[in-house]
């Protein structure tokens, strides 16, 4: 598998794990606020898988976790082999992923090879594309929400809450995830002077407040502990 970033050690990608997080090239949506649009490109400087499996196999047993985040790491074709390799290891795997094929989702949880899934929903439906800045099939998008609602697996959704997105916009993206157990609004950080701000913390806490009234669950990421 394409291996674009690593790091050995993480206390908040997996809940309850120290994780280790191996970040994927490439990816099928290129969205406005995305921190990791520098490992996006065909250009993209790669490591080496065995490098990374041997700084795993000497943590076996002090990491519990490993994370496999992008990127989209659903477009590699060696991603099932990279899981099971992981397995061997001992570790729980967790995949971070935008939902955009559901069947490779399907795939993996059938195989019983996903501990954990955290699914990014970017907007209301109407905005995908626009947030995205690509073209996104929607019908995918609500497959993979379906998907993770009616599985086994111990899943979350998560929405960063950039400036593009609206109060009102929020809203109605937790609502396509209605009935879930674990939803997250996460404040945008801006990765330079030229990008726009963020919204207020108090903006912030405002609209989780509104996504409870709508779906019963948000907790708040990215803004201290008063979240």
């Amino acid at each position: 598998m394409l291996i674009a970033g690593f790091q050995k050690n993480s206390f908040v990608d997996y809940p309850g794990q120290i994780a280790a997080v191996v970040f994927t090239p490439y990816c099928n949506m290129n969205c406005v606020y995305c921190h990791n649009d520098h490992i996006l490109g065909k250009d993209t400087v790669l490591l080496d898988e065995d490098e990374v499996f041997g700084f795993l196999k000497k943590r076996a047993g002090t990491l519990g976790a490993v994370v496999i985040s992008g990127g989209e790491p659903t477009l590699q074709k060696n991603l099932e082999p990279f899981i099971l390799r992981v397995r061997a290891l001992g570790y729980l795997v967790k995949l971070d992923s935008n939902g955009a094929r559901p069947q490779i989702l399907q795939a993996l949880i059938d195989k019983g090879l996903l501990d954990y899934v955290a699914m990014d929903v970017k907007a209301p439906l109407q905005r995908y594309g626009e947030i995205a800045r690509a073209p996104v099939d929607i019908n995918a998008i609500q497959k993979s929400i379906a998907l993770l609602e009616n599985s086994a697996v111990p899943h979350e959704f998560r929405l960063t809450f950039a400036p593009q997105i609206t109060e009102d916009d929020a809203v109605e993206t937790a609502r396509l995830v209605k009935g879930c157990k674990r939803f997250y609004l996460q404040q945008y950080n801006p990765r330079n002077e030229t990008d726009p701000p963020a919204h207020s913390p108090q903006t912030v806490r405002h609209t989780a407040e509104r996504i409870r009234q709508k779906i019963g669950v948000c907790t708040v990421r990215g803004i201290g502990p008063e979240a």
